[in-house]
């Protein structure tokens, strides 16, 4: 079997590895085997982040929408059912946005909700 010199392949890959690795603290962007495995960490909590991050957003608007809804005399479920009831379907980002950004808008969409919880007693 012929001999085979791994030299360049082995410091390009090592070197691409401590590249991506730069501003971990330590050695963990010095030595390859901490850099290696501090990369596969660092790349494992960003996917699930990412993921998390969805979760966290849509979180945020139901708290915003809750508050909302709340100084307009309305509880969080009651404002969603009567949106349902009405065919109203603005999602829960927008309806934060309009919260947010327009107050008028969303008081006429919790007016809405609530004929029709009115009319549906």
């Amino acid at each position: 079997m012929t001999r085979i010199k791994r030299g360049v392949t082995k410091r390009n890959r090592h070197r691409k590895i401590l590249k991506l690795t730069k501003g971990h603290r330590s050695v963990r962007h010095s030595l390859y085997r901490r850099a290696h495995e501090s990369l596969i960490h660092a790349l494992s909590y960003a996917y699930a982040h990412r993921k998390e991050k969805k979760s966290d957003m849509r979180r945020l608007w139901n708290i915003r929408i809750g508050a909302a809804a709340q100084e307009n005399g309305i509880s969080y479920s009651r404002l969603i059912h009567g949106l349902k009831l009405a065919s109203i379907e603005i999602d829960r980002r927008m309806l934060s946005e309009l919260a947010l950004l327009e107050p008028d808008a969303f008081r006429q969409v919790v007016h809405k909700a609530k004929e029709q919880l009115s009319m549906s007693n």
